[in-house]
């Protein structure tokens, strides 16, 4: 038997050929993907005879069996992922790092009120949210190697410079820069994978990186714990120490980076001509190389940079973003603090808050659900699952009072609203399709999402201690919404695929016609839902 992919104009041909039987299959190479673990053998494409009103063929002269493929998927992994899921855990640990501060001391050393405290969690965000659009700008012009390493070097600059603020407004400025400095990192990794693997590819790559981050809040509050006991030490408070001693491996990734990162396939240094090729066509293939897709335009497009916003996926997704985000940093920020409430002692609530962390969503939920939603091509059920999880948990945080219970509560809400976030970004960077509006469209979902970020600081209050009723509901209620949100979002993928599959040619061609971008509108491209 002989097993033939002809991929041409978004359609897939499988010729079975068994003697003088054939059997041919039509799938949607969009919607399919590329499955990287499977032998593939392409040929040249069709040749149409057709007017300018049809589509342009993309040639592939590549030939690949399963071991090669398989070899080249090891590759890549091995020589990008370590380096992202350690690039964002730094991330992720300098930005909720202020939580360990707290109980080591800053509010009393600084004589800082506790609402001074909050605005400082929620300034950061509107840095972030403000600068996440450029960042992914600058992304494309500088490239992923040198871009990363200037955010690097510069966040882990302000953070160390952190350890020597006297007030609140000190504080509260010096978050603010943070977050512009840290703002184009998730939407440049995020890009960045969408750039070196196919959709069927993406979601369990995301969900390692994310599930490794959450290693953050693992070894973040056993570090506080030991930095704790600097206190004093050169007349510096263990909070100090804290913002001091962490930003040292950032800084020492920013050089990792700027020597070690790949860049974009098409110039990357680190694969052979063929294996650049290989990846190239995977990709291409993938997100749909067909005439008017707007994917072979590799310049910024003002057409595609302002479709992003016409577009109601931007919306839908960010406000699901929104309601997914306002927990993740509520429970990020404030679990030292909630754990303290517990009646656990400020030093050992930083050694207890590692486990919630450690047990639930590190590299376990969260990057058995990626895989699942990979192996399954589906997303939205991935999403909700998680987003289920933390509704459990915040529900238990709320009713339960014995400390054994809460404590088995946070570990649930921990699983679950990280896990559902593993899931949900790939599902944003999955169906959006043309370079440039792929790229700001990452960039603006996770802004606009990252709204939820400053709520997110103003949730817990000091005079709710010590069970924080009002922030757990609040939170249960955002997990609701985000619900909500997936559900509509994956029904209307449903819709969209299958009024794109009833079209007639004539629909299609005179869709075609209109505009030499559609990107994620063609035909021909169908939603991952």
């Amino acid at each position: 038997m002989n097993d033939v992919r002809k991929y041409n104009s978004g359609s897939l041909l499988t010729h079975q050929q068994d003697g003088d039987k054939t059997q041919i299959n039509k799938y949607s190479a969009i919607e399919r993907g590329i499955d990287s673990f499977e032998a593939i053998r392409v040929k040249p494409s069709f040749n149409q005879e057709s007017s300018n009103k049809t589509l342009d063929s993309y040639s592939n002269n590549y030939t690949h069996d399963k071991e090669e493929i398989k070899r080249l998927t090891w590759k890549r992994d091995i020589r990008i992922l370590p380096l992202i899921c350690l690039f964002y855990l730094f991330s992720f640990l300098d930005r909720v790092n202020i939580g360990n501060a707290k109980l080591a001391g800053i509010i009393e050393d600084t004589n800082m009120t506790e609402n001074e405290f909050n605005d400082a969690l929620s300034i950061f965000f509107v840095g972030y949210i403000l600068f996440e659009v450029p960042a992914n700008v600058m992304l494309n012009k500088l490239g992923p190697r040198i871009w990363m390493s200037i955010l690097m070097a510069t966040w882990g600059a302000i953070m160390m410079l952190m350890g020597a603020v006297k007030n609140g407004p000190q504080l509260i400025v010096a978050r603010c820069f943070l977050g512009v400095a840290e703002a184009g990192l998730a939407p440049a990794i995020l890009f960045y994978i969408s750039k070196w693997y196919t959709k069927r590819e993406q979601a369990r790559r995301v969900a390692i990186f994310y599930g490794v981050s959450t290693c953050a809040g693992a070894f973040g509050g056993i570090w506080a714990y030991g930095l704790m006991l600097l206190d004093g030490v050169q007349g510096l408070g263990g909070w100090q120490w804290i913002f001091i001693i962490e930003a040292i491996p950032t800084l020492i990734m920013s050089i990792v980076c700027l020597f070690t990162l790949p860049e974009f396939p098409e110039t990357t240094s680190f694969l052979s001509e063929d294996e650049r090729k290989t990846i190239i066509d995977m990709i291409s293939q993938d997100n749909g190389r067909y005439n008017n897709s707007g994917e072979n335009i590799a310049t910024f497009s003002k057409k595609q940079f302002l479709a992003v916003f016409k577009d109601w996926k931007t919306y839908l997704f960010s406000l699901a973003a929104i309601c997914i985000i306002a927990p993740l940093y509520s429970v990020s920020m404030f679990l030292p603090t909630i754990i303290h409430g517990l009646g656990f002692t400020a030093l050992n609530a930083q050694a207890m808050s590692s486990i919630p962390w450690s047990i639930g969503k590190s590299c376990v939920f969260t990057i058995l659900n990626g895989i699942s939603a990979d192996k399954h091509g589906e997303r939205g059920i991935h999403v909700v699952i998680g987003l289920l999880a933390s509704m459990v948990g915040f529900i238990l945080l709320i009713s339960l009072k014995n400390i054994t219970g809460l404590f088995f509560a946070t570990i649930i809400t921990a699983t679950g609203v990280y896990s559902g976030l593993g899931v949900f970004i790939p599902w944003i960077t999955n169906n959006f399709t043309g370079t440039t509006k792929r790229s700001v469209a990452i960039a603006a979902i996770n802004s606009l999402g990252n709204c939820g970020g400053v709520i997110a600081g103003q949730l817990y209050r000091a005079d709710d201690a010590p069970y924080y009723i009002h922030g757990h509901a609040a939170c249960l209620g955002f997990q609701g919404g985000a619900v909500i949100c997936a559900v509509i979002l994956k029904l209307a993928f449903l819709r969209a695929n299958k009024k794109r599959e009833n079209m007639t040619q004539e629909e299609r061609y005179k869709k075609i016609e209109k505009d030499n971008e559609l990107c994620d509108m063609h035909p021909d491209f169908r939603y991952i839902s």
